[in-house]
């Protein structure tokens, strides 16, 4: 393996969403990433030559594991007795009762970094209450400004809440408890709630409004849609293009470009006239189709780039000189980022199969012949 965090082992607890996205950006970066599947997972006839198409799981292998048996839980502590992080992203208290819970895995391995993944944290009033992405972006605070005047709050995907506020920040947080065990030789628990590191990403948004620079209505503010120069636009084929020419002289090429004057228009600023110069530049916007606007604005400092969809944004000529995007199995998805002069980050391999690498693991992480067809046996393990 390549990446700067090449060396490391972690272990994954199969979750859903932020879970797996942290350890594919830890696997992506180097990390050796086993993930731990149930054994009711496994389904006979997979075929490796087929891989799964859940880019979330690419670059680890799979092993197996009925978590209720006494053996699975004896499997799992010994991969973390020998592992430098573990991922789980379960409701509270649920790895406690299967007594794989941080203080048993600790006991095992005290320079250990244990992971959790939650929606609204280990602790807390709303700490055992399910959710999605959805409740706690909206619980945070970034929901409600996101979305148009008069309308209601636009939902963001889960990009937010899942992988930013989520799978980022816990994958952040692990590698910031390592680099401390490193130095005291202790690891630690990484506590990533998805309501905070979704309230952590609004902090600009927090200054603007203590600095009086924020209106709290939705969609009238420089970022969020109610600048004329700060949004996006219908085009003559119904493509849309965005455009951000916020400083003054960025301005001064978008209205020379769109055929429009300041003097017509208001000054940049005045709130008053936004309306209005929104519409006429939307007028103008319409008068062509999205590749016409494109060859007269892109890669000039006015500050625009076409809104492209899943399929085109792979095929744009910037992201295939920076190689944005990879092809394996016949999947396109996003290659590695960021990027490192000297250890590269590359994907390790396609997704896996539950239990597709059961056997191989557990032989490679110290587990003898006789303790693998033993836990195989007893069925504390599964092999696909």
């Amino acid at each position: 393996m390549t990446g700067p965090l090449a060396g490391l082992r972690v272990v994954e607890i199969a979750s859903i969403g932020p879970g797996p996205f942290c350890a594919m950006l830890l696997s992506d970066m180097g990390a050796e990433v086993i993930r731990v599947d149930k054994a009711t997972a496994v389904v006979a006839g997979a075929d490796p030559a087929n891989p799964p198409k859940d880019i979330l799981n690419r670059g680890r292998r799979s092993l197996a594991v009925d978590l209720k048996s006494p053996g699975g839980v004896e499997v799992v502590l010994e991969l973390a007795s020998k592992a430098d992080a573990l991922i789980e992203g379960f409701r509270p208290g649920v790895m406690e009762r299967l007594g794989l819970g941080p203080q048993e895995c600790r006991e095992r391995n005290p320079k250990l970094v244990y992971g959790r993944m939650t929606g609204w944290g280990q602790t807390g009033p709303l700490a055992s209450a399910a959710g999605h992405d959805i409740n706690f972006v909206a619980l945070s605070g970034a929901l409600e400004p996101i979305g148009r005047r008069g309308q209601p709050p636009t939902i963001p995907l889960n990009l937010v809440g899942d992988f930013g506020g989520g799978g980022l920040m816990l994958a952040f947080g692990i590698v910031c408890a390592l680099l401390e065990a490193a130095n005291s030789g202790q690891g630690q628990v990484v506590d990533a709630a998805m309501v905070e590191g979704a309230a952590y990403l609004t902090s600009m948004v927090h200054s603007f409004r203590a600095m009086g620079m924020w209106n709290d209505e939705r969609g009238t503010n420089l970022i969020d849609g109610g600048a004329p120069f700060y949004d996006v636009y219908e085009c003559a084929d119904g493509k849309y293009v965005s455009i951000g020419p916020i400083e003054p002289q960025f301005y001064a090429l978008f209205l020379e470009a769109v055929g429009l004057d300041e003097q017509d228009l208001g000054a940049q600023y005045d709130k008053s006239r936004w309306p209005m110069a929104k519409e006429r530049i939307a007028a103008a916007f319409k008068a062509k189709p999205r590749d016409e606007w494109q060859a007269v604005m892109e890669g000039t400092d006015i500050c625009f780039a076409p809104v492209l969809s899943l399929s085109e944004a792979p095929n744009h000529p910037h992201n295939k000189a920076r190689e944005a995007f990879v092809e394996m199995n016949g999947v396109v998805q996003p290659s590695p980022s960021p990027r490192f002069s000297r250890t590269p980050p590359q994907i390790a391999s396609p997704p896996a199969y539950p239990g597709q690498h059961t056997r191989e693991v557990l032989a490679d992480w110290g587990f003898s012949p006789e303790e693998i067809e033993t836990y195989l046996t007893t069925g504390a393990i599964a092999q696909a």
